[in-house]
This record gives structure tokens, C-alpha cells and sequence, in this order.
């Protein structure tokens, strides 16, 4: 190899190994949105950058990722009791994830990344009405989540079939 090769790797490697670092610190972890819950029947709206799903992301029209980021909500199996307590069982089975936050029709939990410590927050509220789960899973950091949160969705959808 010659010299500006190896400075060359040698950046590159200290490069990654800063970022790790800097992850492990949390400082790629961001901050609790705002407004998260339940409010007049919906969930908050979806991120409006591609790096979010939503069950009710039909419901803000003129959104601009609001195709993009629908999703089917979870399907209602058995009593509300007995559907939160799967669908809790479920979300703690996962890695990475953190129940933050529970009543009887809500569910709020955290999944972070074991090795940068992003984390993305997911919410699940029962309408007993339509007879469904309602989702939100967004990324607190970036633009873009590369189908994270939807295939975390999809994974519980899986679980609790």
C-alpha cells in the first residue's frame, strides 16, 4: 500500500470508530416529540420526512407523506385487556425496545439501536369503534429510517397473528 492509502484508511477507520463512539454517548438519540398520545381520536400525524409509518396517516390530508406512510393498523384479537397485554408482550420481545408508557387503550414504547442509540418512538391505541390497533412509529433523528419502522410494525403485525 502506499503512504496516502494507508492515511487514507486510517482517517476512514477513526472516522467510524468516532462515530460509535459518539453514538454510545447518545448523541445520535434526539429528544421526545411533542404531542405524542392520543388526541380527538388520532395519534399524532406522520414525520414529514420519510422516516415514519402510520395507521392514520390517510386522516391529515394535504400531508406530504401521506401515502408513503401508511400502514395498515394491528387487527383486534379478543378484549381490549387482553389485546394490549399481547401487543405489550410483543413490543418488549423485540430489540431494543422500552415500554414508556401504558394505560388501557395506549401503549407508547421506545426502540433504540444497540450499537449508534437512535431511537424511534411507536404508539398503539385501541379504537374500540373501528375495532383495530392504530400505529405510529417514527425516528426521532433523519431524514430517512430505510423501512425501519415499517418493518418493525410489519414484525409485531407478524407476532400477534
Amino acid at each position: 500500500m502506499t503512504l496516502v492509502l494507508k492515511a487514507v484508511v486510517l482517517v476512514l477507520v477513526a472516522a467510524a470508530v468516532l462515530l460509535v463512539v459518539m453514538g454510545q454517548m447518545g448523541l445520535f438519540s434526539g429528544r421526545p416529540p411533542q404531542g405524542l398520545g392520543v388526541t380527538d381520536g388520532r395519534l399524532k400525524r406522520p414525520s414529514y420526512t420519510p422516516n415514519s409509518v402510520s395507521s392514520q396517516a390517510s386522516l391529515w390530508a394535504g400531508h406530504p407523506q401521506a401515502s408513503a406512510a401508511q400502514i395498515d393498523p394491528l387487527p383486534l384479537k379478543g378484549s381490549a385487556t387482553e389485546a394490549m397485554g399481547r401487543l405489550k408482550t410483543a413490543v418488549e420481545s423485540l430489540p431494543g425496545a422500552k415500554v414508556v408508557e401504558q394505560r388501557g387503550d395506549y401503549l407508547r414504547a421506545q426502540f433504540t439501536t444497540r450499537l449508534m442509540k437512535y431511537i424511534d418512538d411507536a404508539e398503539f391505541w385501541l379504537d374500540p369503534a373501528a375495532g383495530v390497533v392504530h400505529v405510529r412509529s417514527a425516528s426521532r433523528v433523519g431524514r430517512k429510517d430505510f423501512g425501519v419502522n415499517r418493518a418493525r410494525i410489519e414484525a409485531l403485525r407478524q407476532k400477534l397473528a
